[in-house]
């Protein structure tokens, strides 16, 4: 009889054991996950793109942009209530209000210039003819002339930021630029490659017979820029605040010489279509020679400079307006800069 008492509590100590020897594995293996998950960096959790873009269109219907007809940026407010669509629209905010997130008093970074992105991308890159986005889903990754090599959208962002915004860019897998690349390929999501899109990019302008006058071009911008960006290029902000109203168009809080608005072409084309206030692809308020001279006087003034010594690393391919040599052809860097162009590109 005590010997079956004692074979019972023997085999209970041994269950109690095993229960104790479980528990004591299970709660080592928690802690092994809290450990992983807490030195994890946090952006290994971000959306895939591929997977945000197709989560974003799942509750939209588009039909497809017939050739010839004027594109037309997607609708924000279809985008879905998940951690895709949070994503893109958190990478709006940061195209629309990038000085706020991260300028010089920024809430998260101070990586650049108190610009924001949609000063050179109209409309947070949605305005036709407004330097927009809507080709950059359907042609990135694109082997650039500029580096020679193949880019792909944060490449792109990273070059808006150290040239257009004058700083340093986030970094590449951070909340901030995995944000900036979705918006902007989300933007672009109906378009296909191959695709002849109306108002994609800048407005196409004639180019003049003599060269791009800044002097011409100072008379333009006292009378129709000045009001806004003020006498000395200083753009306009409230007193106190670090975030331009309007941005400043010289000086050291603008764009640098590596910036594609450097290129007279570039910003003549841009004005034309865009400025000033008001201004659209049909109804400008500059001739084309208003809209080329008062390029040649903005970019005839100080800014900050950018080392460009890798940019075009085969000087064939370098546009025709680029205004730093060499050269293929015995142009100078005065002629390529303010033109006139026809010989340039007829040699070409």
């Amino acid at each position: 009889m005590k010997r079956d008492h004692d074979k019972e509590f023997g085999s209970l100590l041994i269950k109690f054991s095993n229960l104790i020897g479980l528990s004591a594995l299970t709660t080592m293996l928690l802690l092994l996950l809290v450990v992983i998950f807490r030195l994890t960096p946090a952006h290994t959790y971000l959306p895939d793109l591929n997977q945000v873009f197709q989560n974003s269109a799942s509750n939209e219907v588009t039909e497809p942009i017939a050739d010839g007809e004027m594109w037309k940026a997607p609708d924000l407010a279809s985008l879905p209530a998940t951690p895709e669509g949070d994503l893109i629209r958190y990478g709006h905010e940061l195209v629309k209000n990038t000085a706020q997130h991260l300028g010089p008093e920024g809430s998260v970074l101070h990586i650049s210039n108190g610009m924001n992105c949609q000063n050179c991308h109209l409309d947070a890159g949605t305005k036709p003819f407004g330097n927009n986005y809507a080709l950059v889903a359907s042609t990135y990754p694109k082997v650039r002339a500029r580096s020679g090599m193949e880019e792909d959208v944060t490449k792109r962002v990273e070059d808006c930021f150290e040239r257009s915004l004058n700083g340093t860019a986030p970094a590449k897998d951070s909340k901030e630029m995995q944000a900036l690349a979705a918006y902007i390929q989300w933007i672009g999501k109906d378009v296909k490659r191959g695709d002849k899109v109306k108002g994609s990019g800048l407005l196409n302008i004639e180019l003049l017979e003599r060269a791009a006058s800044p002097e011409l071009g100072k008379a333009v911008y006292i009378q129709k820029c000045q009001v806004c960006h003020g006498e000395e290029g200083e753009g306009m902000k409230p007193a106190g605040s670090a975030v331009y109203v309007y941005p400043p168009l010289w000086g050291e809080n603008s764009y640098n010489d590596g910036a594609g608005l450097y290129r007279i072409s570039n910003f003549a084309k841009y004005v034309k279509a865009n400025m000033p206030l008001g201004a659209t692809y049909d109804n400008p308020q500059l001739t084309d020679e208003e809209a080329w001279d008062v390029a040649a006087y903005v970019n005839s003034l100080p800014r900050p400079k950018k080392d460009i010594r890798k940019d075009w690393p085969d000087i064939s391919k370098k546009p025709f307006d680029h205004p730093f040599g060499p050269y293929t052809d015995g142009f100078s860097e005065e002629r390529h800069k303010y033109g006139p162009y026809q010989k340039i590109k007829e040699e070409r």
